[in-house]
């Protein structure tokens, strides 16, 4: 039988009112203690800016675009193209108000913009609070509350959404980016709301009218907030800092090197699990640490396999329903 874990302390019995406490153990790499992080890369920006260095001109991330309602091929951003449009919409944020520790909320799916937002909070110390409505219709609010968010990101359906969500009548969000364009039927319901309203452009040119100073985070710093369902009550609110994320992707690197295949970057993903749970975010994180490329689902669940025929992905992270649904799609069509 292999063995993957080594016992490296004993447990011990409750007393005196405390309650007991098992044996730890750890992954037999780190029996001996935990590997030493890589000394060059200590956060999620220097992570993403290094490989900016060395892949400038790789394909980073990938998108299907709907016209006259025909999904096309992938369509990429290089590396290069990332960090630009990330240096306009972080000093678009700057200009918005957003100072280092402030909370910044993306909502929607996944997409190039979600990614490129993520690194723009990254780019000026800010925190990325994922926002989702699948814990319920109060969840958005309780997080836009809860983690004190003032700025976000909204896809362009979700806009209205994310208005009404607010309950409390705090109305603390003071700008909202949209993924895509805008219509004045969302112009108008912003201003009502008393937040300013940009589309994706129109964010990129006030970043290039109005260009910031980069204020890189620290390790220490809080990179993310994730709030989870829990077991009952309100969403908790998972922290994270840039430390935690960049240790598992020390982590991941040693464990890849136990396999002869090894990660290049011709290696690419393709994204569907949502970015606001930690799996999706430290694979696409890994991808990006390796100069690979990701590439997006376009929206429809249901024609996920149509995705894979086109991108052809060498991995694609799922859940047991996804992969049966899958199956069943390809065993059809070859008994067709």
């Amino acid at each position: 039988m292999k063995v993957f874990s080594v016992q490296v302390e004993g447990g011990r019995e409750g007393a005196a009112g405390e309650p007991s406490v098992g044996p730890v153990y750890r992954n037999l790499m780190s029996k001996d203690g935990f590997p030493s992080p890589d000394p060059n890369v200590s956060t999620c920006w220097d992570l993403f800016r290094f490989s900016v260095e060395k892949h400038s001109n790789n394909k980073m991330l990938g998108w299907r675009q709907i016209v006259d309602g025909k999904v096309g091929p992938y369509l990429w951003k290089t590396y290069k193209e990332v960090y630009e449009e990330v240096l306009h919409i972080g000093s678009a944020l700057r200009k918005c108000g957003a100072e280092p520790g402030a909370r910044v909320g993306i909502y929607g799916i996944n997409c190039p913009q979600w990614v490129t937002a993520m690194e723009a909070c990254c780019a000026h110390s800010l925190i990325c609070v994922p926002l989702y409505d699948t814990l319920g219709p109060g969840a958005v609010s309780f997080i836009v509350d809860h983690a004190e968010i003032d700025f976000a990101f909204v896809q362009d359906k979700k806009v209205k959404r994310l208005l009404e969500s607010d309950q409390t009548g705090s109305r603390r969000l003071k700008a909202i980016i949209c993924f895509t364009s805008l219509t004045n039927e969302l112009n108008e319901d912003v201003a009502c709301y008393g937040a300013t309203l940009y589309s994706w452009n129109q964010a990129l040119q006030l970043g290039k009218e109005n260009p910031a100073d980069i204020v890189p985070p620290k390790p220490q710093d809080i990179g993310t907030i994730m709030y989870t369902s829990g077991t009952s009550g309100h969403p908790k609110g998972v922290v994270l800092t840039h430390e935690n994320a960049i240790l598992t992707m020390r982590g991941m690197d040693l464990f890849m090197e136990q396999f002869e295949d090894k990660m290049t970057v011709d290696d690419v993903y393709l994204s569907f699990l949502p970015l606001a749970h930690i799996l999706d975010r430290m694979i696409e994180e890994y991808f990006f640490h390796n100069g690979a490329s990701v590439g997006y689902y376009h929206g429809d669940i249901e024609a996920l396999r149509e995705d894979l025929m086109e991108l052809k992905p060498t991995l694609f992270a799922g859940v047991p329903r996804v992969f049966e649904r899958v199956h069943e799609g390809m065993c059809d069509e070859d008994t067709g």
